[in-house]
């Protein structure tokens, strides 16, 4: 098995953020997409996580980085 990488993204609304991925060619994962985020697949094994505010801060204690900022939270699964 190869392994995937996840970039874990913050975002304030999902719905466009969404939207604004599928506009430039990436398509939605269902498997880890619900309703507090979105899995926007680049290629086999890079995934963009669409994560709303509230489920961001299920994976960190950290303070959600300003708009005028950026930070991103990176996962590997074997």
């Amino acid at each position: 098995m190869s392994r995937m990488i996840f970039v874990n993204l913050p975002v304030a609304d999902l719905a466009k953020s969404r939207a604004f991925y599928e506009a430039i060619g990436f398509t939605s994962n269902p498997q880890f997409s619900d309703d507090t985020a979105a899995c926007m697949v680049v290629s086999e094994s890079i995934n963009v996580m669409l994560l709303t505010h509230a489920k961001w801060q299920t994976f960190t204690s950290r303070p959600i980085p300003p708009a005028t900022s950026s930070e991103v939270m990176l996962a590997t699964v074997m």
